[in-house]
């Protein structure tokens, strides 16, 4: 089996050049032949319009008692199921807990930025006009993301966190990739269904009011994102052969099980423990001890687990097969996700945040469903 270096391009919406190939993007011929795939998502851009420069929209000027209050739910917090909460009095847990956000906002910072990057990216080589149109609205989008949360953690800790080593390894490839396979499923599914799963949990358990509107205005963007992924799926996931489809597969497995693993591993997070008075290797020793893949399960049963929301879009993608339901069923109920609709966790969270954002700009009220950006339309 031959790894797949070329684009794979069964649908005329996502036929790409090198990105060096600027004349191919001069072709006269190309300027007419523009897909209407992505026009609905395109012409609802203006409909969740936000600026996190704008008080109007999200004012960064609110205070929070960082010292004394938790940012989110404490029993949230993984380390506080471990040994670990046994080492601490309360101004320690809330300080490990607050620099735990930190982290987690840092690497979702990183997201977006790679995320942005990755948008640019696909305008230097997607042909098809409407096509390219998407990614560069994406691409605005991703840009007040990064704003907005650089706007957030200044306002909380002053500055952000480095990205982790695994995190940053899995970015970089998705954005220097000229394969828009890899950069669609990389980014527009794997990264973007981890995170949605996010927002939608910091949505639920925050404790800090300016946390909970910036998670809900950057969700109302996000979830087209995942509609641009989803469009590709449909598109092209069934008209492929099987070794291009099952290399895809086992690609998303290898990234997944790299996320899972590795995302909040005690060793990318030092700092943080040194910072309450513990030792990053006694604590990894507590996390081997407590959780268990028995336990990580447990976890994932919850419809926000930012691993749920993941494994849910890659199935419903159809790049999850019995080929590999085995390895993520040792983490999820399977049968229950199958069975579950295709609307995602953050789809009605978003819809609010559309229908206050259209109120905000002067739209004025009027039902809105995601449903009406489907693939199949």
């Amino acid at each position: 089996m031959t790894k797949i270096e070329t684009n794979l391009t069964v649908d005329p919406a996502y036929e790409a050049v090198a990105p060096d190939d600027f004349p191919a993007m001069m072709d006269v011929e190309r300027y007419g032949k523009r897909s209407n795939a992505f026009d609905k998502i395109i012409s609802a851009t203006h409909d969740h319009f936000w600026d996190p420069m704008d008080k109007k929209y999200v004012d960064f000027s609110q205070p929070f008692d960082m010292e004394n209050e938790y940012l989110i739910d404490p029993t949230q917090n993984t380390d506080l199921k471990t040994a670990v909460a046994d080492k601490l009095d309360e101004k320690q847990k809330i300080k490990l807990v607050n620099l735990d956000v930190q982290w987690s906002l840092s690497s979702i910072l990183h997201g977006e930025a790679g995320a942005l990057a990755l948008s640019a990216s696909l305008c230097h080589i997607l042909k098809d006009p409407g096509a390219q149109e998407y990614a560069a609205n994406q691409t605005r989008e991703e840009a007040r993301h990064v704003a907005g949360f650089s706007n957030y953690i200044k306002a909380r800790w002053g500055k952000p966190v480095a990205v982790g080593p695994a995190l940053g390894d899995v970015l970089t490839e998705l954005v220097l990739s000229p394969l828009v396979w890899k950069k669609i499923v990389g980014m527009q599914m794997l990264v973007e269904g981890l995170a949605m799963g996010a927002f939608a949990t910091f949505y639920k358990v925050s404790r800090d009011p300016l946390l909970v509107k910036l998670m809900q205005l950057t969700m109302t963007d996000e979830a087209f994102h995942h509609k641009f992924g989803k469009i590709w799926a449909d598109r092209t996931i069934p008209n492929i052969n099987v070794d291009e489809r099952n290399q895809i597969e086992d690609w998303a497995w290898h990234v997944f099980e790299i996320l899972l693993y590795n995302l909040g591993s005690p060793e990318q997070k030092k700092h943080i423990y040194a910072a309450v008075g513990l030792d990053w290797q006694w604590v990894q020793g507590a996390f081997m001890e407590a959780l268990t893949d028995v336990n990580i399960r447990e976890e994932m049963q919850e419809t926000t687990n930012i691993f749920r929301v993941l494994i849910k879009t890659l199935l419903k993608a159809g790049i999850i097969t019995n080929r590999t339901a085995g390895n993520y069923a040792a983490f999820i109920d399977m049968k229950e996700l199958y069975a579950e609709g295709d609307r995602m966790i953050g789809d009605d969270i978003a819809e609010e945040g559309i229908k206050y954002l259209l109120q905000l700009n002067g739209q004025g009220t009027r039902a809105y469903s995601l449903d009406s950006m489907s693939a199949a339309e």
